[in-house]
């Protein structure tokens, strides 16, 4: 991966997630593209990951159980990507929510190489 320092995350969502999420994070000023836009819902898991990499894309998924181990695996083995995030099935306008903080928070050069949980980014009740 290129280390020029970027501003803003490029988001990818895998098949897993609802297609229409790329959509309305654009809407939003956003560059986001889904796993249907790109032509890529039929790639394994770690071809979504590498495909993500390439286009210098952090992606988001709901598939907790292969992505978390697969970030441990690409960091010992020296591998670089544009970063993982992981949500919980959660309804479009939360998930939407949740992911607009997160764009509106991390910088694409804090996200690189590293896991980050959406919910972290869900509104806290006080």
């Amino acid at each position: 991966m290129a280390n020029e320092l970027k501003l803003f995350i490029l988001l990818y969502t895998d098949a897993d997630v609802d297609t229409d999420l790329a959509a309305k994070v654009r809407q939003q000023g956003f560059d986001a593209l889904s796993a249907l836009e790109a032509g890529k819902t039929r790639l394994k898991d770690d071809e979504q990951l590498d495909f993500a990499t390439t286009q210098q894309r952090a992606i988001l998924t709901h598939n907790q159980k292969h992505f978390a181990p697969m970030h441990e695996k690409w960091l010992s083995e020296g591998r670089e990507h544009a970063g993982i995030i992981l949500s919980t099935q959660v309804p479009m306008g939360e998930l939407l929510r949740r992911t607009m903080r997160l764009l509106n928070q991390v910088t694409a050069d804090e996200m690189r190489n590293n896991l980050r949980y959406l919910n972290d980014f869900a509104e806290r009740k006080k």
